[in-house]
């Protein structure tokens, strides 16, 4: 998303009641911090409250990319803003955002006058809102809510070569054909069970900010995959205890209650069982089986849950638990980092992103600690016979049954429009 919010500032002009900027990009160095620029052209800009026959002051708008190491402190100092006003900026937003949640790679922009007076910092607090902090006498604060336009797109194709590169070819979006993948990936092996002439037939929900004409992908609201005549299909459901998930026509949920192996392309490097103890060179019970992977791979929920601990945990370094029903745990250790909006209490779905490998803690080096704990007892994840995901009933079923019905029209009324 930081990345995104690069191209989403690009593109942003008139958005501030005060000022009106024409964007001419210049690149400029400025060594002493090693942070690349952008400078945008000078343009003419006067309040609307101003006189015709005032001069008109000019700004100069300079993009700063936050990097490693940065915080939102470290930027103003760089800028030598002083330190009381400093605080009295980061008082103002405070207020509003915590400014932890910025991000390595995100943007931030700065506005300056002919003297080199920073005028106004501005800067995405989310994907549809913006923060801007105008400095005059006393220093103000706008939150600027962008317009999201909601809707959804019906694609359906046929597989020559893959599923992945023939939906890039039909103009389906890389998130959704992740999001399919991930869909079908227990009912289906993509590297052997897809053949030529597989049709593929999805339905999902975009929004789009309307100043920046920037597109999220969120949700699929159906998706069909047809193999040799036989058909695979699930329906978006919300059900009543709250989560996100997908059922068949039947009413039977895509996905199994736990994970066995929460990350893609990882080696298991320790088992569940007695062992001795990489580092302190004794013999330990290991509680959990150890998947060896690079730093930063994702993570995932095992299953859907409520998120019940997350934080340092001593040797386990980064550390995250989730409790799911019929008495199941799942633990997650020596995170590198958390997924950005996970904390204690918050829902989380299988398969969401909940964190990222590391080595924190007592580690020899990355890769995640997984393990799976049934009645307050540690069970081997490898071994765990996995229960049935939810299958629906009574009233739930019946609402899934109208709910259904009208995604699929509405699917197929958009295919043949």
């Amino acid at each position: 998303m930081s990345s995104g919010y690069y191209l989403f500032i690009s593109e942003y002009s008139n958005i501030s009641d005060r000022y009106i900027f024409e964007e001419e990009i210049i690149k400029k160095e400025i060594v002493e911090d090693k942070k690349e620029i952008i400078q945008e052209k000078k343009e003419e800009v006067s309040s609307p409250n101003m006189k015709k026959n005032i001069d008109k002051e000019q700004f100069v708008k300079k993009k700063i990319e936050i990097l490693q190491g940065d915080t939102f402190v470290s930027i103003l100092k760089n800028l030598n803003i002083k330190q009381k006003k400093i605080y009295e900026i980061i008082s103002k937003i405070e207020d509003y955002f915590d400014l932890k949640k910025i991000k390595t790679g995100e943007i931030i922009n700065v506005f300056e006058n002919n003297f080199g007076e920073i005028k106004k910092i501005e800067f995405f607090k989310n994907t549809e809102t913006i923060i801007s902090v105008v400095l005059d006498k006393e220093i103000n604060l706008n939150i600027i809510k962008l317009t999201k336009n909601s809707f959804i797109e019906s694609k359906e194709y046929t597989i020559t070569e893959s599923l992945f590169s023939d939906g890039i070819k039909n103009a389906v979006s890389s998130d959704i054909l992740v999001k399919i993948i991930s869909l079908f990936s227990f009912d289906l092996d993509f590297q052997r069970d897809i053949r030529i002439d597989t049709i593929v037939s999805v339905s999902y929900e975009i929004d789009e900010i309307i100043e920046t004409g920037k597109l999220e992908y969120n949700d699929i609201k159906y998706a069909s995959i047809i193999i040799d005549g036989k058909q695979l299909e699930y329906f978006k459901f919300i059900t009543d205890d709250g989560y996100v998930d997908y059922f068949n026509r039947e009413g039977k949920n895509v996905k199994k209650s736990i994970l066995k192996t929460p990350l893609d392309g990882a080696r298991i490097s320790s088992n569940f069982g007695m062992r001795k103890h990489p580092i302190s060179g004794f013999n330990k019970m290991h509680k959990g089986v150890d998947f060896a992977a690079p730093t930063g791979t994702p993570i995932y929920a095992g299953g859907n849950g409520i998120v019940e601990y997350v934080g340092r945990n001593g040797g386990y370094g980064k550390y995250i638990r989730i409790r799911h029903n019929n008495g199941y745990k799942t633990a997650y250790a020596h995170l590198s980092n958390y997924k950005k909006g996970i904390s204690k209490g918050v829902r989380v779905n299988q398969g969401e992103v909940i964190g990222y490998v590391g080595s924190t803690g007592n580690s020899t080096g990355p890769h995640l600690h997984y393990e799976i704990i049934y009645q307050n007892k540690h069970i081997n994840p490898l071994k765990l016979k996995l229960p049935s995901g939810k299958i629906l009933e009574g009233k739930e079923l019946e609402k899934f049954k109208k709910e259904y019905k009208i995604i699929y029209a509405d699917h197929l009324s958009m295919l043949y429009e």
